[in-house]
């Protein structure tokens, strides 16, 4: 009954499809037949099964809610990641947060907003209470059109949407490309949300093992061959959670298979601007044949500034907006004035410029420590705020998180990014999170509780 309901709640199969026959099941669970009938009349009973004589067992038309968790890998409840996410919204001060994604609000430019909320706002500058056009400010997809030349991404305004976020964005080309049961193609590991998103849209996830230079390629092209995906979802610079940055023959052999197995890739470049030089980009060799890029400002700019970008050839603009239009009506025409303002008077550049020095000396001072304690640094990145590390003597990664969470610091536990599950005694590190000395030491005895239980 258990797995049945799993199957009906994780939408893996949906109304009116036949369940498996009872003398199917008795095989594939090696019970008896007696045991099938009875869990099948409960579940017909509870309404979540119909029976037809003759035919077989189905799953009846009314669905209970999708729950995402109820599909999760299994991982411990107190670290999983959609409760990771929560709990770093929702906490105190007091909380220390090295696992999180997000830079300290120390951090981000809060005197230059508030200049542009000023500005914004007198009169006669800008409407403040209307939505915006279709794909988003005109004045702002042009920035954001000279920005991707920068990167050598030849993407004039037509072929740019703005979005609430990076995950907005994703949510949209998920519900363009793909259907329920199609496959998708993750990083091994990747950013947990990718997870969790694709739980919601009911398709199933293939993890390839990411290195440092890029996808696996033998494990990728297996990976095509045999589930014949329809999308593969990356990030090229500044990969989440390990920091590691495509190389240009990977980028290269990635764009070759993709062409051979009819496969489209999302390309998620959130971390940009935080590069101290533009590293390969798949949008830039592909010239967006079968590459889309997503972008956002809530990493580098403000979480509460809501403005993202997808980035795509001109012939799937016109239904990504209108799915777009179904589900948000109009994207944030505020944020999407603050953005443009900071861009257009130079405040975001002196930030970001700023944020990359930053983050090289938290960088340079947090590897050591870690390193002190025994974790190893799985690659050393060019620049970001992630470190992707494992503990030593093969340490249980979630053990280490729940003790850690006993003394009030949140870590991220490397199977939340897995999906095959392998990066057991791995964490991810936030070196703009790590400033405070008790991270370390708290850290040190979570080490030492996990070691002797």
């Amino acid at each position: 009954m258990t797995a049945i309901r799993k199957r009906i709640r994780s939408r893996q199969a949906t109304s009116g499809v036949r369940l498996p026959s009872i003398r199917a099941l008795t095989q594939q669970l090696k019970i008896s037949k007696s045991t099938v009938v009875e869990a099948y009349e409960r579940l017909v009973a509870e309404g979540e099964v119909a029976s037809r004589p003759g035919s077989g067992f189905y799953i009846a038309g009314h669905l209970p809610p999708l729950s995402i968790m109820e599909n999760s890998p299994t991982l411990e409840r107190d670290v999983d990641p959609v409760w990771m996410t929560r709990q770093s919204l929702a906490a105190d001060e007091q909380l220390l947060k090295p696992g999180c994604g997000w830079l300290p609000p120390s951090w981000m430019p809060e005197p230059e907003i508030q200049r542009a909320l000023r500005a914004h706002a007198r009169p006669g500058q800008a409407n403040l209470v209307d939505y915006s056009t279709p794909q988003g400010l005109p004045a702002l997809r042009q920035r954001l059109s000279r920005k991707l030349m920068d990167r050598s991404i030849d993407a004039t305004p037509d072929q740019i949407i703005l979005t609430e976020s990076g995950t907005h964005s994703v949510d949209l080309l998920c519900r363009f490309f793909l259907k329920p049961d199609d496959v998708v193609i993750l990083d091994d590991p990747c950013y947990f949300n990718f997870h969790a998103l694709l739980r919601a849209h009911r398709v199933q996830v293939v993890g390839v093992p990411f290195t440092p230079s890029g996808p696996d390629l033998k494990a990728f092209e297996e990976a095509l061959i045999e589930h014949k995906p329809r999308l593969y979802i990356t990030n090229s610079g500044l990969q989440n959670p390990t920091g590691a940055t495509l190389s240009p023959v990977n980028a290269h052999r990635v764009l070759k298979l993709a062409e051979q197995h009819d496969l489209t890739i999302i390309e998620d470049d959130i971390f940009a601007d935080l590069e101290h030089g533009a590293a390969p980009r798949l949008a830039a060799f592909d010239g967006f044949d079968r590459v889309v890029q997503i972008g956002s400002f809530s990493k580098t700019l403000s979480a509460s500034i809501r403005c993202g970008y997808i980035a795509t050839k001109s012939d799937w603009v016109p239904e990504i907006t209108n799915l777009k239009l179904a589900t948000s009506f109009g994207a944030g025409a505020f944020s999407q004035q603050i953005a443009l303002h900071l861009l257009k008077d130079g405040a975001y550049r002196r930030h970001v410029n700023g944020l990359r020095e930053k983050l090289a000396g938290a960088m340079s001072t947090t590897i050591p420590k870690l390193e002190g304690l025994g974790l190893s640094i799985w690659t050393k990145p060019n620049a970001g705020m992630f470190l992707w590390c494992e503990l030593p003597d093969q340490l249980d990664a979630v053990q280490v998180a729940k003790n850690a969470l006993e003394d009030n610091m949140m870590l991220a536990p490397g199977n939340a990014f897995s999906a095959n599950q392998t990066a057991n005694s791995h964490l991810r590190f936030n070196v703009a999170q790590m400033s405070d000395p008790k991270i370390f030491k708290t850290l040190e005895k979570a080490m030492k509780r996990a070691s002797k239980s």
